[in-house]
């Protein structure tokens, strides 16, 4: 007879760090994540870095000993990682092993008609929301699933003490349309906002603040204030909110979904109407806070970690599955 374990062993995931503060969140689940290094630290080379509060199953590897070591599911997280990174890191066995390719971003070309890179119909294509499950084109991929951002709870509560509001977002001047410059640069003439984020003190920013610092720093603000047209859902919002931030943002990607208009914070496409409502938010804090209340109730339902990381489980589990079940008919 065949003696069944009900306990699963830990999964050995291999992954490059793309996005940390996204690697952070994913690593609190109950598996193990394997990152290359490499001397120069290129993107998706950087090891653990100092910014983030890695556990111990976040475990690095110098780049060249990749090829020799056993791994149950790779993940790739960004077209570099599919086209390029794994063919210079890979042993040809490593690259026929179970994958998942996770999709941070929308569309950068045409929002609708954009093929999606990964074309390979035996790797599980996850998107982050299910806007962009939408907006890309993904025909001919079986498995293509949605997995909804999951944060931590912060140690911070919201005060709202500063009378502004507050933007981050990295590089925002020199990615320019996307991440709405044009809205923020508009805005701040007729609401007090601050920004900060990775190469924002030379566009009137105060430059970067790091992510374990966040949380706090964000607090004092009144509000938090997205102005991306088209991108993807912001894990900064999401931090916001569970410290029980009203936010305002444009009404369009995923937005639309999670904040409720009028209760967790305000969304709309009208720029002067959000003005408006933005400097109303300035003038009484008690509806501010209020507001904050709510979108704090929306990401504990909606953003939950355990959540997060149990959806991730079980999606590197069925890959796992559906892969060994195929190998096994051609066995």
């Amino acid at each position: 007879m065949h003696h069944i374990t009900t306990t699963n062993p830990r999964l050995k995931i291999f992954t490059w760090h793309i996005h940390g503060s996204y690697l952070y969140y994913l690593s609190q689940g109950n598996y193990d994540i394997y990152i290359p290094t490499t001397e120069g630290r290129s993107e998706g080379y950087y090891g653990r870095g100092e910014t983030f509060p890695f556990g111990p199953n976040v475990i690095e590897i110098p780049a060249e000993e990749v090829r020799n070591m056993q791994f149950d599911a790779i993940l790739f997280q960004s077209e570099r990682n599919f086209l390029i990174d794994q063919h210079e890191v890979l042993a040809d066995w490593q690259k026929q092993l179970p994958r998942v390719y996770v999709e941070h971003n929308t569309p950068e070309k045409h929002p609708t008609n954009t093929r999606h890179v990964m074309t390979d119909p035996e790797v599980t294509l996850v998107h982050v929301t299910h806007f962009n499950k939408l907006m890309w084109d993904s025909t001919g991929i079986p498995n293509v699933r949605v997995i909804e951002h999951g944060v931590c709870i912060p140690q911070v509560t919201y005060k709202g003490d500063i009378p502004r509001g507050i933007v981050v977002i990295n590089h925002i001047e020199q990615r320019g349309r996307i991440t709405g410059w044009d809205v923020f640069d508009e805005v701040r003439k007729h609401v007090p906002l601050d920004l900060i984020g990775m190469g924002t003190s030379e566009s009137g920013g105060l430059g970067e603040v790091l992510n374990p610092q966040l949380p706090e720093f964000i607090s004092h603000y009144r509000f938090f204030f997205n102005p991306i047209r088209y991108t993807s859902f912001g894990l900064a919002v999401c931090e916001a909110m569970m410290t029980g931030m009203p936010v305002v943002a444009l009404a369009t990607t995923e937005y639309v979904t999670v904040i409720k208009d009028g209760e967790s914070g305000f969304i709309d496409t009208n720029i002067e109407k959000l003005i408006d409502k933005m400097n109303s938010l300035i003038a009484e804090p008690a509806r501010a806070a209020a507001m904050g209340t709510s979108a704090k109730q929306t990401a504990l339902e909606k953003f939950g970690i355990d959540r997060f990381t149990s959806e991730w489980e079980n999606i590197f589990r069925q890959t796992i599955q559906n892969h060994d079940k195929k190998n096994s008919i051609y066995q």
